[in-house]
């Protein structure tokens, strides 16, 4: 009984290859089906998300069985091994555990602690219990790998700290304001990382939203789409008495908020406090403004300083997380040497009945003159001596299986006799 993983990740492959090897919706429930066909794989779950896409199974035989992932993953995607084996890992049992544990409680993400990775992982499981596609092993397994996660989640910091540019904004603006749902937003150029920020202080509260942008099409999509008003460039000045939060980032070479821009919408908002978030390089608002009183402004260097001192933070929780991890890894990995204890326990005795019987054959072939009564003798003789030779070994098994190193000891016996 063998829990392995064959994947690829951010960290072993570029996207120009994750995403030849990723599975769509259709493909995994496709794929799920296909796989149980494999000789030696009896339960699979296929996650597949931008950053990673592993395949985890229950396989009767460890190389054959990550053998077996390898050749349905090239053939499914119509690649060649020597496309893909430089990229491709493989774990197996403990390791495995192990790996599906810290990818559930984003510590083998891109952003650590991150909160996608465990809806994207309970949805793969999701798809594969409903098609059958697991059983007894696998349910355990990934039930198990959400407990840790919850633990993590609510025994560590690891996801409160913003690491990225957007967040950090948003948890600038939560500073400086008690509360987001009565302020208002403008964008002054319609970018990626503002359109980010802007996405992240609707979902945390803000509900006015005003779009600037040279290119007036844009600013419309966008703020039809942020259910938002539209506003042409060249008015953007006027608005600002009107706006809390400012967040610019446009191609423009020089200043286009300047210092009395800032100083006269203040006057007309009886200085009531503004944020501005300059994410424009070369920058877009003159540093000046910060010398205004009530006017706070961070541009894309400060908000750098709180996300290294933000990814320090969680680096700290992740130590905090992983110790989480690790027992919870023990206490699985407990439960399977239960699980494994008996049939281990099976195969020694028959491994050594097969030799004793072997051996007693051959005796008796070279001694033709035994009666049936001697034949007899000699049997339970030679059979009350493996028994008593077995008894103690097998009482320690037994003990040493419900510690938590009891997988260890499995491994030595059947390494020593040979059992898998």
């Amino acid at each position: 009984m063998n829990i392995i993983v064959v994947g690829v990740n951010h960290k072993t492959a570029p996207v120009e290859i994750r995403e030849k090897l990723a599975f769509n919706e259709k493909h995994v429930e496709d794929s799920l089906r296909k796989l149980v066909e494999y000789t030696h794989l009896s339960e699979s779950v296929i996650l597949s998300t931008c950053n990673r896409v592993e395949i985890y199974a229950r396989a009767h035989h460890k190389e054959m069985g990550i053998e077996n992932i390898k050749s349905f993953i090239c053939g499914f995607h119509g690649l060649e091994r020597t496309q893909v084996d430089e990229y491709l890992y493989s774990y197996a049992n403990e390791e495995t555990v192990e790996h599906l544990f810290k990818v559930t409680a984003s510590l083998d993400s891109m952003v650590v602690g991150e909160p996608q990775i465990l809806g994207q992982v309970k949805e793969a499981y999701s798809t594969a219990r409903s098609l059958r596609a697991t059983g007894m092993l696998l349910n355990q397994l990934f039930e198990r790998a959400f407990t840790a996660a919850k633990k993590v989640r609510a025994e560590t910091s690891i996801a409160e700290n913003a690491v990225s540019i957007s967040y950090a904004a948003v948890e600038l603006a939560k500073k400086i304001f008690d509360r987001l749902d009565d302020k208002a937003v403008m964008l002054v150029g319609a970018g990626e990382m503002s359109e980010l920020a802007a996405r992240h202080l609707v979902s945390n509260g803000v509900k006015v939203v005003m779009v600037s942008n040279r290119t007036f099409d844009r600013a419309v999509e966008l703020a039809r789409e942020l259910k938002g008003n539209a506003i042409r460039f060249e008015n953007f000045p006027d608005e600002l008495e009107r706006t809390d939060i400012v967040i610019c980032s446009t191609a423009a070479p020089h200043f286009i908020i300047k210092k009395e821009d800032v100083e006269a919408a203040l006057h007309r908002r009886k200085n009531q406090p503004m944020f501005f978030i300059d994410i424009a390089v070369p920058r877009n608002i003159d540093p000046a403004v910060n010398d205004i009183e009530n006017a706070y402004l961070y541009d894309i260097d400060d908000l750098e300083g709180v996300i290294e001192s933000n990814k320090r933070e969680r680096e700290k929780e992740a130590q905090k997380a992983m110790s989480i991890v690790k027992k919870e890894v023990d206490q699985f990995l407990h439960w399977m040497d239960t699980l494994d204890a008996v049939p281990t326990i099976v195969a020694l005795r028959e491994r050594v009945e097969k030799i004793r019987i072997d051996e007693m054959e051959k005796t008796f072939s070279k001694w033709s003159g035994l009666t049936d009564k001697e034949r007899l003798a000699i049997d339970n003789m030679s059979a009350a001596m493996f028994n008593k030779f077995l008894h103690t070994p097998i009482v320690s098994l037994k003990k040493q299986t419900e510690s938590k190193d009891g997988h260890w000891y499995l491994k030595v016996v059947k390494d020593l006799f040979n059992l898998d």
